[in-house]
């Protein structure tokens, strides 16, 4: 008899995934936010774009996605969300590389867009075994 697959997550593989996604969405709402404030109304731009605050973002990024979606590659064989997770934060640290602008902020919306996929594909496979 074929059994079913298991839909449920692991409580702390559940809990960093979901971490990711707040994540990547708090990093998404900074880029958006940054562009129309800085863009549109000239405001905010000595807070907004301190390099500070790309390099923590990134450096949770990597933790929270080596926790998560390396893992999760490794323990299971889960391909495509590492595939997702490593183009993301390479085209993230791209990005904190790049001189600030819309292209700096598209690479990173784009990164952030994907790593957050990997997260949303773990979270929706669950564990394997």
């Amino acid at each position: 008899m074929h059994k079913a697959p298991q839909t449920a997550v692991s409580p702390s593989h559940g809990r960093l995934d979901r971490m990711g996604l707040i994540v990547s969405g708090l990093c998404m709402v900074h880029c958006l936010a940054g562009l129309f404030l800085i863009g549109l109304l000239g405001l905010g731009g000595g807070l907004l774009l301190h390099p500070a605050i790309h390099r923590v973002g990134l450096i949770a990024a990597v933790v929270i996605g080596a926790a998560t979606i390396g893992a999760n590659a490794l323990r299971h064989g889960h391909r495509l969300p590492l595939a997702l997770g490593v183009t993301g934060l390479l085209l993230m640290g791209g990005a904190i590389l790049s001189e600030h602008g819309v292209g700096e902020a598209m690479m990173t919306i784009a990164g952030v867009a994907l790593v957050a996929s990997a997260h949303v594909i773990n979270i929706r496979r669950g564990p394997c075994c």
